[in-house]
């Protein structure tokens, strides 16, 4: 009874089109006041959910992205990465998502990589010959590697909940996120070639190339600096955050002087929004996993969930499926606070080491990111183009889901993909 009025109130408010932190605060404190659990609990639980030291680095990481978006860092890459490819068959789709692989070191946000790389590639693209759901389509995919590829507000969060060094999750997520690029990559230069959608005019020529590799040099310092301080030992995730926001501010200031008083300001305001909106889904969704928890719903749950299956391999592939499916509702953070209280001491019972669970997690998660009705790269991109989701933009954003899912088998299949870097880098001890 008390499960179906917890969860159920959540599905019919998210149903209706409630917003996603109202819809768990909302079936969360209604059960509190209906089985009278203590309404003190709820601001206790609303603070505590927040006040936690790893979290501080989620609107440090967003800052450092957005002053990094404004001070047009990625004009240099951007267009180093066309001069190098460019001219290939689909060249500009296959720079986009190698420019998504490089920002994602950088930005951390799926919508945020999309709004700054769909600026620069979506109109060149469109103006050289692309059709122009096929170029959202592609920014759309490609801004979902930002949350796998370090530094990730998605692992930020996976860490919080399940204690996993957020360092370690940061570094198992580099080659599982290579590796879904490249594959992204095969799949644009499969449909390019397919519609015919050429590559560039523009041949780089060595001095171009040099030219253009210098203006990018500070954009290809960023996330060496960044995460290298943080494998180096040096910092914290929380204080690299830091580091690369006065990074950010230093070029941005004193390299491109693109950076001024009212840039900062409306720096300063789109991270207040981000980070409230992120940390107001993270305290509604604590308070709804504590409800649930407390009316004993988390643990009949992880019991049913078990029962389906006690092969390791099997219960992975499952909860693959379920989080593509949630990753149609849901976005990544909600999906991680209402399922992984269930899940967590499920996998620990079946020995699946958390650390490689997460980078899984994470993976499914970011093709959500991509997958209507609620697909928030895709609802971005596609403002850009100033067109809905219409059916042929789903058509061109399939084959990308399709070949982001064969990805996720195989890093499924493979655990060390995930796990060799932590483990050799000396940052993580497999727990199984």
């Amino acid at each position: 009874m008390a499960g179906l009025i917890v969860f159920g109130v959540f599905v019919v408010l998210i149903v209706i089109g409630t917003p996603i932190g109202l819809s768990l605060g909302t079936a969360a404190i209604g059960a509190i006041l209906k089985f009278d659990l203590g309404t003190a609990m709820i601001s206790r639980n609303f603070e505590a959910n927040i006040s936690k030291f790893p979290l501080i680095a989620i609107p440090f990481f967003i800052l450092a992205g957005v002053l990094m978006e404004k001070s047009r860092i990625v004009d240099g890459i951007s267009k180093f990465v066309i001069l190098l490819v460019g001219r290939a068959t689909g060249g500009l789709a296959i720079a986009a998502v190698v420019t998504c692989i490089f920002w994602g070191a950088i930005s951390g946000s799926g919508p945020a990589t999309a709004a700054a790389l769909g600026l620069v590639f979506i109109p060149t693209m469109i103006k050289e010959g692309y059709n122009k759901y096929f170029s959202a389509s592609t920014i759309a995919a490609g801004a979902g590697l930002s949350i796998i590829i370090p530094p990730s507000i998605a692992f930020i969060v996976y860490g919080n909940l399940t204690d996993v060094s957020v360092g370690a999750l940061f570094l198992g997520g580099i080659i599982p996120g290579i590796i879904v690029g490249l594959f992204l990559i095969i799949m644009v230069y499969i449909v390019a070639k397919k519609k015919n959608f050429r590559g560039t005019t523009q041949r780089g020529t060595p001095k171009e190339l040099g030219k253009a590799f210098l203006e990018s040099i500070w954009a290809l310092f960023a996330p060496v600096i960044i995460l290298g301080s943080i494998y180096a030992g040096i910092a914290t995730p929380t204080e690299s955050a830091i580091i690369g926001v006065f990074y950010a501010l230093f070029v941005g200031l004193f390299v491109y002087r693109t950076i001024t008083l009212d840039v900062i300001i409306s720096a300063l305001s789109d991270t207040v929004v981000g980070s409230a909106v992120v940390m107001f889904v993270v305290a509604m969704a604590g308070i709804f996993s504590w409800a649930a928890s407390t009316l004993g719903v988390i643990d009949a749950a992880a019991q049913l969930v078990q029962s389906l299956t006690t092969n390791p391999m099997v219960f992975i592939m499952l909860i693959n499926v379920v989080m593509l499916i949630a990753g149609m509702f849901l976005d990544a953070i909600s999906i991680t606070y209402v399922f992984m209280p269930i899940i967590l001491p499920v996998i620990l019972k079946l020995q699946i080491d958390p650390l490689y669970f997460g980078v899984v997690l994470v993976i499914s998660l970011a093709i959500g990111q991509i997958t209507p009705p609620v697909a928030v790269n895709l609802y971005v991109t596609s403002n850009i183009i100033k067109s809905n989701i219409n059916d042929e933009m789903v058509r061109y954003v399939i084959p990308m889901v399709l070949i982001s899912i064969v990805a996720l088998v195989l890093i499924t299949l493979l655990p060390q993909l995930s796990l060799w870097l932590p483990v050799s880098a000396g940052l993580y001890t497999p727990r199984f």
